[in-house]
């Protein structure tokens, strides 16, 4: 089978779509990823094809808050889309593919999938195009509001409203007759069941996979990582890219609160997520810029974090406790549906994060272990990427 995979975002939306690429090739399929530049993510020997777009350089140039995205619409967010949109198009019909499996970020891909005459399969990330009344999309309202959470899925569909003119180039582009794109052949979550129980109202189209990791693949720390991660305990923090509010004044409560505790601190800056003020550096504090979460966390006695659904996968399957600082988008969604399956202690927004706050939320969490080793447990059990894998398989 010949799949295109295209996706766009940051890091956490490009990671299970470098899985998923891995294991087709390694199964015998031919694969092409399309990605956007300098996502942070390994593609080793990957058939990757670019779609012109740098989502790390938007979030380092404009930062992650609504309002900036808001501000910078014309002269930012579009023209990334854009390239995501019409740069997506264009790799398609060059490699001819049997399917296309895509983001939801990638609107045009039904309408070429469709111009090709080829299934098309969404993937969810996180979700928010698929209605239920069990729980409100992601990146919407952040607690549920009953029968009224299957409206909170129209949202999604704004965005093809949006990106009108650059859908219409695609249509002309790929010599599209119809305005109304096809349903996909299926939709597919990388998300754990154990931690998001599949609701009896979704179609039996919809698949959750559990998470799509390279699980054979365990990165090697830096000598200094491994020995600081093998040296007695410590708590993980990091944050991504969400440079938002005072980052500084972050770190430094981070850092007070490992002291207050008798522990040590593994600071993950990411792209300005976090920073340690010079007068907290110390021996017990080792700050680094990225790390693998799956050879870190299963080190840590606890991981202070921003939610995000990569981060969330890594810190359950270590079985180590976590307290969620969300910011924008899915992060607000993870915080409170892990806290009200008692795996998490309930969110702390980021301008709320004091040492008494942060000192607290500990405590909680660690009282939440017991759940969390039975989710690990259950985790330990899945393959994600192998039954996409599977899935993909029977619908070509």
């Amino acid at each position: 089978m010949r799949i295109l995979l295209a996706t766009a975002g940051s890091r956490g939306d490009v990671e299970p779509f470098a899985a998923l690429a891995e294991r087709a090739r390694a199964a015998g399929h031919e694969v092409r990823l399309v990605a956007p530049e300098n996502s942070g993510v390994e593609m080793g020997d990957l058939d990757v094809a670019s779609m012109g777009v740098d989502y790390t350089r938007m979030i380092e140039d404009q930062g992650v808050s609504i309002t900036a995205a808001l501000r910078n619409y014309r002269t930012v967010v579009r023209p990334v889309m854009r390239g995501v949109i019409v740069g997506g198009a264009r790799a398609a019909p060059e490699y001819e593919p049997d399917l296309i499996v895509y983001h939801p970020k990638v609107l045009s891909a039904p309408l070429v999938a469709d111009a090709l005459g080829v299934p098309h399969v969404v993937v969810e990330i996180v979700p928010t195009l698929t209605p239920t009344r069990a729980f409100p999309a992601a990146g919407t309202v952040t607690r549920g509001i009953g029968p009224l959470n299957r409206l909170t899925y129209q949202a999604a569909g704004a965005a093809s409203m949006m990106f009108r003119s650059e859908l219409g180039e695609v249509r002309k582009m790929a010599g599209a007759r119809k305005r109304k794109f096809s349903a996909p052949a299926a939709t597919l979550m990388p998300i754990s069941p154990a931690i998001l129980p599949r609701p009896d109202d979704w179609p039996e189209s919809v698949h959750l996979t559990g998470p799509w990791t390279r699980a054979h693949r365990l990165a090697a720390l830096e000598l200094e990582v491994a020995e600081f991660v093998t040296d007695g305990s410590f708590i993980y923090a990091g944050f991504g890219s969400m440079a938002a509010g005072d980052v500084t004044l972050r770190g430094g409560a981070i850092v007070d609160v490992a002291r207050e505790r008798g522990s040590r601190c593994l600071i993950a800056t990411g792209l300005g997520g976090i920073e340690v003020p010079p007068d907290r550096l110390g021996a017990d504090v080792l700050v680094v810029q990225t790390v693998s979460h799956t050879a870190v966390l299963p080190h840590a006695t606890a991981a202070v974090h921003h939610g995000g659904i990569g981060t969330v996968h890594a810190a359950m399957a270590a079985a180590t406790p976590s307290v969620i600082v969300p910011f924008i988008a899915d992060q607000p969604f993870w915080g409170s549906r892990l806290y009200e399956m008692g795996l998490t202690p309930a969110p702390i927004p980021q301008r709320a994060l004091t040492v008494p706050a942060l000192s607290a939320a500990l405590d909680e969490a660690e009282q939440c272990r017991p759940r969390i080793t039975e989710v690990a447990k259950a985790m330990s059990a899945e393959d994600g990427t192998l039954t996409a894998l599977t899935l993909l398989a029977a619908i070509h």
